[in-house]
């Protein structure tokens, strides 16, 4: 997310000194968390019953209550930093640096969103028939169901409650299974911020049951808003949930990024911006940068400075305050990103650094001469692994670039922001960023994609339309 942020945070990272006791060894994913017991299907109905019943007295306090709440909410995240980091460490493998930006960046969020109270307020006039006035009214539509992936856990998981919650809607959050503690703490905050548990819930569920819930929370008549962050596999599935039960849902789906890098770049520039983009939270991340495409020369002068900045990074156990790089969500992930890599490899890319995998621990990897065909360019690797794609001309560069299933972020990069930025106008996605790192994000943003990485918008005034209902009023004029 922010690129300036995040280098600044990464740099004081390098500075600090390492924690002692800490191991190269990670608990096994889920661990005490998972054993504790979790809610059922039936607790999450009577959740859904209860969050329905607790709407209409939600929809009338006043919006500048609902505001001071998001308020309370961010300041008890940002006093709750250092436990949230140190289970995000332990439970998911995420470096410190990342953890903290998820505390930091999710209590923004929640500021960001209770300022936008006016417009909530404000009615929109329309042209109406003479003697009459008319004008548009946003109105809380209900209950919404969230669910929340685990590799930005606080971000993800607030960005699906900030906005309804701010709306007058109450809200159900279902965790990821692979962060079950670190959802449960969120749930804890809130209680702790004054939310009342029928207006804003956690749900936990076992993963086993995970399908069946959330497909019987969408079909509860009294869930009105589906909003889901993850997978374009499960993505398609709730969409087709939602599609049975005319529920219009917002899906933020895969992303494998892609950044270009023209013939006038400034190589020092887009190495420093690839870099962040590539490796932060181990590639984990929607934006995360998966393909370069380089065109012409320009290849000689990044990949060695993309090398440099691959090699200084700091691999290890995520609760080490020094560690930039922690392990994958799980062995089957790392396995699969061995699996693209040798495919890669079979047909003629080389691997410039890293490619080592040791259990869930992939090391930053930089990977040349990758074709279109390969599996690296084509699948969503979700992890630690930098393509680079060499064309010979810009048009070869848009057309490599548009050649993909997923559309959320892109970068274009030249030292003529205007001729970069005339480049991306063609681009297929639904966030670019000229000469910047794709892993950029801001709470007042439309943040979303095209094609397979979703539909609708979350941030902003973007966010108030998805979970809103506009009504129509005309009435007449006042004399």
């Amino acid at each position: 997310m922010p690129g300036e942020d995040m280098t600044q945070q990464f740099a004081a990272d390098r500075q600090a000194p390492a924690r002692a006791g800490a191991r190269p060894d990670m608990p096994p994913f889920g661990g005490e968390a998972g054993a504790r017991p979790a809610h059922s299907l039936t607790d999450c109905l009577r959740f859904a019953a209860r969050a329905a019943a607790a709407f209409d007295s939600w929809k009338r306090r006043p919006v500048a209550e609902r505001a001071a709440l998001l308020h309370a909410l961010a300041d008890r995240l940002e006093q709750h930093a250092e436990p949230l980091r140190l289970c995000m460490a332990e439970e998911i493998g995420t470096p410190a640096p990342w953890a903290r930006f998820n505390v930091s960046f999710a209590a923004r969020l929640l500021r960001d969103t209770a300022a936008l109270a006016p417009q909530l307020e404000a009615d929109e006039p329309l042209a109406a028939a003479s003697g009459r006035v008319g004008l548009a009214r946003r109105l809380p539509s209900g209950v919404s169901l969230g669910v929340a992936p685990w590799n930005a856990p606080l971000i993800l998981g607030i960005r699906a409650m900030a906005a309804p919650l701010l709306c007058g809607n109450t809200v159900l959050l279902k965790g990821s299974e692979f962060a079950p503690q670190t959802f449960r703490k969120l749930g804890a905050v809130l209680a702790e911020a004054g939310l009342p548990p029928d207006v804003a819930r956690v749900l936990v569920t076992r993963p086993e049951d995970s399908e069946e819930i959330v497909s019987q929370l969408i079909a509860d008549p009294v869930v009105t808003r589906v909003n889901f962050t993850g997978s374009t596999r499960v993505g398609r599935r709730i969409a087709d949930m939602c599609a049975r039960h005319l529920k219009r849902p917002l899906l933020e789906l895969g992303g494998q990024a892609t950044a270009v890098v023209l013939p006038g770049a400034d190589p020092d520039l887009a190495a420093g911006a690839l870099a962040l983009g590539a490796w932060t939270n181990q590639g984990q991340v929607c934006m995360s940068t998966e393909r370069v495409i380089v065109v012409g020369d320009m290849a000689e002068a990044l990949i060695p400075r993309l090398e440099a900045a691959r090699a200084a990074l700091r691999v290890g156990d995520a609760r080490d305050e020094t560690t930039q790089i922690g392990p994958v969500i799980s062995e089957a992930a790392a396995h699969r990103l061995a699996e693209m890599l040798e495919d890669a490899v079979r047909q003629g890319a080389v691997i410039v650094g890293g490619g080592g995998i040791q259990s869930r621990h992939v090391a930053p990897t930089l990977i040349d001469h990758v074709t279109p065909d390969m599996r690296l360019a084509r699948e969503e690797a979700f992890g630690p692994v930098l393509s680079v794609l060499r064309v010979q001309s810009p048009l070869e560069a848009l057309t490599v670039a548009n050649d993909s299933d997923y559309g959320l972020a892109a970068a274009v990069f030249d030292r003529d922001p205007d001729r970069a930025e005339a480049f991306a106008a063609d681009l297929h996605c639904g966030i670019c960023h000229i000469n910047g790192p794709t892993i950029d994000d801001h709470p007042g943003a439309p943040f979303g994609g095209t094609k397979m990485s979703g539909f609708g918008r979350f941030g902003g005034r973007w966010a108030l339309d998805e979970f809103t209902e506009t009504r129509w009023i005309t009435r007449p004029e006042r004399g």
